[in-house]
Parts: C-alpha cells; sequence; structure tokens
C-alpha cells in the first residue's frame, strides 16, 4: 500500500504522558512545528494513570544532595543503572521541577513533611517532595501545547517507522480509522512502560510496550528490560486502585481460605516503606505471600485496616484515603480485595545523556527507556524521568531537525492482517502473568517463551492483505507486543541470580558475576539477550 505524506513536521513526538507533552512543549520551545500524536487522548498512559490522585516527584534537596540521590540510586538500582544517565539525570531535576512550578502547575507540599511516610520508596532520607495534581496539570499543559500551536492527533497509533537512509523521518499511523504517513525531521518516541503485557496491570490500555519493539526493529537496543516495578492493587471495590504501601504496617491480610498472611509487626513496618516488590529486602515474604495466594485462582486476598489507622492516620496516608473516598467512593473501613499487578518498567530502549538513540534521528524518553534506573526505582523518579529526559529529548530532536533532509513524500506499507488477535492477546497477558511475574524459574519462562512463539506463528501464518485499518492497527499491535514480551523473558531467562524486582526462585540469591545490565538486540535471526560486557 503506497502512503502518501498527510503530516509533515519537523519533530514528531509520540505518546502524551508528561515525557511525551515536555519534549513537544521543549521542541515548540525551540521553534519547530511540532506533532503530538498519542493512543489515547491527550493526557494518558502510566503518568495519568486514574487509579491514583496524582504524580509523586521527589528531587534532590540542594545540590548538595545531588551527589547522596546519585549514589542512592545506584544502590537501590543493584549496580544496574547507567553511571552517565543517572549524573544527567539527578543534575537536571530542579531545573525540571522548577520550569513545571514556572509554567503555573500547582505541585502539592507536604505540611509535615518530617514524617517518616514522606521518605520515598527505597529511599533512605527525605527528599525535596512534591505532587503534581493532575486537574493543574492538564489545564496548564493544554493552555501551553495551544500558545506554542502544536498540532495533537488523539486517538492515533503508531505502526511503523519509517527510515530513509538509515535514518527515522517519519511513522506510519493509524488515526481517525485512516492509515496515514507522516513525515518528520526527528522522531521522539515517549510510548511509556509495558505493564499491559500482564494479565492484571496498573496501567491504562495503552501501555502495551510498542515502543519497545519499533525502537528494537529499528536497530536500538533495549536494557534492563528484566526489571519490572509489581505491587498491590485493589480488585475489588475499586478494580486496578493502587493500594498505598504505606499502609501496610496497619493492615490485616487474610487469604481466600481464612489463613492470616500478615507477618511479623517489623517486617510488616519494612514492607511500608516501599510500594513494589523487591527481593532485596525481608519484606519480600510479605509480597510473596500475597501472590501465592492470589495467583492459584485468581481471588483476592481481604486487606483491612486496624483501628488505629482509621481513627488517626498519618498526612500521607490520609491524602490518599480522602481521594480514595471522593474519586472511589471507597471509605477506610471498607473490606477491600487486593492482589499484585504488573506496574511500571524500569527498563526499556536504551539512550543517551541527550536522549538519542543509536539510530540517528530517533529519539527517547519515559517509561519506554533505560538507563537511568536500574534493578528497583526510587519513588517520585519516573514522574522526574519524563520530565527530565522528555525535556532534553525534544530539544536535541530539535536541533537535530533543524539541519535534516525532508523526508520522502510516498512510503510503502505492508498492509497485511489476520484474525484472532484479540483471544491470542489474552493467552499471552496469561502467560506473562503466570510465568513472568514476581516468582520467576526457568521452566515457566522458558514456558512462556514457547507458547508466544507458537501464539506468533499461528497469527503470522493467517496474514493476508487488508484494506482496514482496524484490523491492520490490531495485528501490527499484537505482533509487536509478542516481540517485547520475548524481550522481557529472554533477558529474565539469562539473569540466573535474583536482583532487586527480578525475583528466580531457582536462583534465590544475588550472583557478583551478574552485575552488568543485558542488552536486547534484535537481527535476522531473531531477538537476542546478552550481558552488556558480551555485547
Amino acid at each position: 500500500m503506497l502512503l502518501k505524506k498527510k503530516y509533515d513536521c519537523q519533530v514528531l513526538v509520540i505518546g502524551s504522558g508528561i515525557a511525551g507533552i515536555s519534549a513537544a512543549l521543549s521542541a515548540a520551545e525551540a521553534g519547530c512545528s511540532v506533532i503530538l500524536a498519542c493512543k489515547g487522548n491527550l493526557f494518558s498512559g502510566s503518568s495519568f494513570y486514574p487509579g491514583t490522585w496524582g504524580l509523586g516527584l521527589i528531587g534532590p534537596e540542594s545540590v548538595e544532595d545531588e551527589e547522596d540521590l546519585a549514589r542512592t540510586i545506584q544502590t537501590v538500582g543493584c549496580g544496574m543503572a547507567d553511571p552517565e544517565m543517572v549524573k544527567t539525570f539527578v543534575s537536571g531535576i530542579q531545573s525540571a521541577i522548577s520550569r513545571v512550578r514556572e509554567m503555573g502547575v500547582r505541585l502539592r507540599r507536604a505540611d509535615n513533611s518530617s514524617q517518616k511516610e514522606f521518605i520515598p520508596c527505597f529511599d533512605h532520607k527525605h527528599r525535596d517532595w512534591n505532587g503534581i495534581e493532575f486537574d493543574s496539570a492538564r489545564e496548564v499543559f493544554s493552555r501551553r501545547l495551544q500558545q506554542l500551536q502544536v498540532q495533537v492527533l488523539p486517538q492515533c497509533e503508531v505502526l511503523e517507522l519509517v527510515k530513509a537512509e538509515n535514518r527515522v523521518c517519519g511513522a506510519v499511523l493509524s488515526h481517525q480509522g485512516q492509515l496515514c504517513y507522516a513525515g518528520c525531521g526527528a522522531l521522539v518516541l515517549a510510548t511509556g512502560g509495558y505493564g499491559s503485557l500482564f494479565r492484571y496491570h496498573l496501567c491504562t490500555e495503552d501501555v502495551m510496550g510498542i515502543g519497545q519493539h519499533l525502537a528494537l526493529k529499528a536497530g536500538c537496543s533495549l536494557v534492563n528490560m528484566e526489571f519490572m516495578q509489581m505491587m498491590p492493587g485493589y480488585l475489588s471495590p475499586a478494580y486496578k486502585t493502587i493500594f498505598n504501601e504505606k499502609a501496610f504496617r496497619f493492615t490485616n491480610l487474610h487469604a481466600p481460605d481464612g489463613t492470616c498472611l500478615s507477618q511479623d509487626p517489623e517486617t510488616m513496618v519494612l514492607r511500608s516503606t516501599h510500594g513494589p516488590f523487591t527481593c532485596r529486602l525481608p519484606s519480600k515474604t510479605v509480597d510473596i505471600a500475597l501472590f501465592d495466594a492470589f495467583s492459584r485462582d485468581d481471588q483476592g486476598v481481604t486487606a483491612t485496616y486496624q483501628e488505629q489507622i482509621q481513627a488517626d492516620p498519618p498526612e500521607f496516608i490520609k491524602v490518599y484515603f480522602d481521594w480514595l473516598l471522593e474519586a472511589k467512593g471507597v471509605r477506610v473501613t471498607d473490606p477491600i480485595q487486593i492482589g499484585i499487578f504488573a506496574h511500571a518498567a524500569n527498563g526499556g530502549i536504551r539512550i543517551r545523556p541527550d536522549a538519542s538513540t543509536e539510530v540517528p534521528g530517533l529519539y527517547a524518553a519515559g517509561e519506554v527507556t533505560g538507563g537511568m534506573h536500574g534493578a528497583d526505582r526510587i519513588g517520585g523518579l519516573s514522574t522526574a524521568n519524563g520530565l527530565v529526559f522528555g525535556t532534553v529529548a525534544g530539544r536535541s530532536a530539535a536541533a537535530l531537525a533543524a539541519a535534516a533532509g525532508s523526508s520522502p513524500e510516498e512510503y510503502d506499507f505492508q498492509a497485511l492482517a489476520a484474525e484472532g488477535c484479540s483471544e491470542a492477546l489474552a493467552e499471552l497477558q496469561q502467560l506473562m502473568f503466570r510465568n513472568a511475574m514476581i516468582l520467576r524459574k526457568e521452566s515457566g519462562l522458558q514456558q512462556a517463551l514457547d507458547g508466544i512463539a507458537a501464539l506468533q506463528q499461528e497469527i503470522t501464518a493467517g496474514l493476508r492483505p487488508s484494506e482496514d485499518p482496524g484490523d491492520i492497527a490490531q495485528t501490527r499491535r499484537f505482533l509487536a507486543r509478542c516481540s517485547t514480551a520475548e524481550s522481557i523473558l529472554r533477558a529474565a531467562l539469562l539473569r540466573r541470580e535474583s536482583r532487586g524486582s527480578h525475583y528466580r526462585t531457582d536462583y534465590p540469591q544475588p550472583d557478583p558475576g551478574m552485575e552488568q545490565p543485558i542488552l536486547i538486540r534484535m537481527d535476522s535471526r531473531g531477538i537476542h539477550a546478552a550481558f552488556w560486557k558480551e555485547t
């Protein structure tokens, strides 16, 4: 199918979370024409996930605190973060926070910031804590995008990156029921993580792992793909709402058969210091028990709050409970059912400090990327990552686009589709949930790889020429998700140890010999995983 160029701009940004919006704004402020395309509506993805009150955002308290924060990122990340990326990241956080504040976005501050609940997840001390309120962010960012004449394409899905002379210079999009080709001088991928590859996920459905596949296919590397945040969330009465980990020390847990899963008080207090699962800390036993009970028959674990927290909760928890009542109609006295959900990715497209990839013309920012985080991630740094590297990506893309040549006027796109993608996706999500969540082992990971390969083969064998943009997009979407899922599984299979969010029941201890990141690459033979020093 020959597609004529419908849109043309200097910088094309894919994704409208914090990273994508930051990239679009900075590219437009640099004087470039910008198109912002997003799978859902404007303000989507994990940044604006409706299962929580807002966006936590932390940064160093001062210039002197930057060194400690950088060192802590490396410690928490178990040596898996890139030192150069961490340095760039930390040094840019305070200016990014100031920029958002100066734009007029309301940043919530703590009344009692010295309370231990305001120590970020996995951190050892208080930082500069802020809370971005969704309504304020939407209002301010919308106004600024309009002022800078950024063209927004909602309900627009990227299907393929266009390359000419080894440079990314556009994309094939599915927009408003039509296939179209958009040309650009430079492209920024800000498509988010890959949480919805798992049956149970605390993210919106547009967080699909598409950008990772597109980058891999274009010639980029992926890094730290085995490290994903998995954390408790509500099954009922407010499905896919994030469970506030700070309340763990005030919570009683019971399995469906009535067995008490609450650990000793000291363990529950430790579990209250972090949201996602980690095998670094003794509190891993809480998550393992919770996931084991939940995964047997998908029945939730009953959580009830002790009278102490109901009567006088700490400020951080009170903010959450007030939001929960207002937004979800759930009272602190209501019984809830919780399980373990896939949440946010710590790894993704390997980028340099200027947000460039290994492919000219292609930049990336936000949760779709990796390198600035490690095996675990400090709470509040995901938002900071989107702000810092989103701004950097937009600025870098603008500089390249100003000198880039024009994109081709037309592009030959292979328009194929197959039946059965919805059913195959449900099988993929179940395979990932059963075999690549908290409890990983070689047999399960291999079973998932074999199952996904069979699904890919089935769909590929059924490919036929099609003129239906919806069917074409669905098929492309499914095969891309298979690619990203395979990348996760191959990294997890190669890492025969336990480290941070990656826990192998057959290799339960860390291996000093494996203290290096794993890179994923694609060639004509398929997808391959190798340790950094071996590539």
